[in-house]
């Protein structure tokens, strides 16, 4: 069963979280969201409250590398871009080969730690002046084991996207059928 691991801080966009982890659960993938504070109960940019399963001060150090690590976007982002464990997360989950997802704003924490030179990525508007690359027309981009995707609007297409990657087209495409995508 793939693995991905979650980091959730404050300010989160909840739909760029909540979708893709739904539609990764369905696919069978175990999901672990680590909420990035000392709060297991980390709210979203539109005051919704999500528990995580877990504290990422919990998890080992370094914590085991997951098939996938994936972080949402919203005004959250600046709390990952200050954590040096997210950094140290990005780049041990890139050196070990697994998947890196971003969407929105959270691209950015990938660029910080030098994974997007060269490579084709999507992002939110709001980064354009820091991510001058962004194919602004793509919803969701896929570049080696990088996946990035604009924002809310592609929370779906990213989070099934990720399901086929982990998974499989066919199992993406079953439940994209099932929940009439």
């Amino acid at each position: 069963m793939p693995t991905v691991l979650v980091i959730l801080p404050e300010g989160f966009e909840e739909l760029e979280a909540v979708a893709p982890i739904d539609v990764l659960r369905r696919a069978g993938v175990s999901v672990t969201v680590a909420a990035l504070g000392s709060d297991r109960r980390v709210t979203g940019r539109n005051a919704m409250v999500m528990e995580a399963d877990c504290l990422l001060a919990e998890l080992p150090s370094p914590p085991p590398t997951a098939d996938a690590l994936f972080l949402p976007g919203g005004p959250g982002v600046a709390r990952l871009r200050a954590d040096p464990r997210v950094r140290a997360l990005v780049l041990q989950h890139h050196t070990a080969g697994a998947w890196i997802a971003a969407i929105c704003a959270a691209p950015v924490v990938l660029h910080d730690a030098g994974l997007l030179a060269g490579r084709r990525y999507t992002a939110h508007p709001s980064v354009a002046g820091e991510l001058t690359a962004i194919l602004a027309s793509e919803r969701t981009v896929i570049d080696g084991k990088i996946l990035t995707s604009r924002g809310a609007g592609t929370a779906l297409d990213f989070g099934l996207a990720l399901v086929a990657q982990l998974t499989s087209p066919a199992t993406a495409t079953e439940i994209h059928r099932a929940i009439c995508a």
